[in-house]
């Protein structure tokens, strides 16, 4: 069957990159074609009837046009603004936050739809009242799910016994907790309290429903932080670098 040279995708808008003077090229992470790009002819242009439906962090319907190199986005329409997200500096860099983990952790032409709604269903939650910062773990949790790389909470990443309510490690090498005997062993690991394996269980194994009406206390809240920073590190060998806008909101 012959590929229809025009074809539209439900798609969120996760990076915009000028070109010339005018011209953009945006990263699309959408729910028929996984990540994708297009070509935005004039969006930067100040008449221009298409930069309010392709923003970064908007949700839009985009038709395009398949090209030699890359296709041309012909005409979109917004499905969900997410406007909270770009009047608010805080919320902006949690929602950065959450695009480029999509866009670090997929390649070109991928499809995976429920990653597609959980990028789309975090945005809205970000959105709303719930404690931002549970809702980016649940995030970092599922979306690790669904790109194969899901932390073992259970047991021990080392000997496989199941992990006691005790004082236990997590262990990005291994891959999830590790237990007190099997600490000494691990290459680089994290203290994990009884309460923090007992959120990142719950998180993982819940909806984003229950998440967002979890409340933790502080030092909790920075050790689960920690946590899934250590492992995010270490398997994009690199800092996301919108943690480092987060930090500076927070005056770390």
């Amino acid at each position: 069957m012959t590929t229809p040279r025009n074809y539209q995708v439900e798609a969120v808008i996760i990076k915009k990159t000028k070109l010339g003077e005018a011209d953009s090229i945006l990263t699309l992470y959408t729910s028929e074609r996984g990540k994708i790009q297009g070509f935005a002819k004039s969006l930067r242009k100040p008449k221009s009837k298409l930069a309010g439906h392709l923003e970064l962090l908007t949700h839009s319907q985009v038709a395009l046009a398949r090209g030699r190199n890359l296709d041309t986005i012909t005409g979109s329409q917004t499905i969900t603004s997410f406007l909270p997200l770009k009047s608010d500096l805080d919320l902006s860099a949690y929602a950065l936050y959450v695009t480029e983990l999509v866009h670090q952790f997929t390649a070109d032409h991928i499809e995976n739809p429920p990653l597609f709604q959980l990028l789309v269903a975090t945005l809205g939650e970000l959105c709303g009242e719930g404690d931002r910062e549970i809702v980016l773990r649940y995030y970092e949790l599922h979306l690790l799910n669904l790109v194969g790389y899901r932390p073992q909470l259970e047991r021990c990443a080392t000997c496989h016994q199941a992990l006691e309510p005790v004082t236990n490690y997590f262990s990005p090498v291994t891959g999830g907790g590790v237990c007190p005997d099997c600490q000494p062993t691990a290459s680089l690991s994290y203290p994990l309290s009884v309460n923090a394996l007992k959120v990142l269980r719950w998180l993982q194994a819940g909806d984003l429903g229950r998440a967002r009406q979890l409340r933790v206390y502080t030092a909790l809240a920075r050790e689960l932080e920690m946590i899934m920073r250590g492992y995010l590190r270490h398997l994009l060998e690199r800092d996301v670098k919108a943690t480092a806008w987060l930090d500076s909101l927070r005056g770390r």
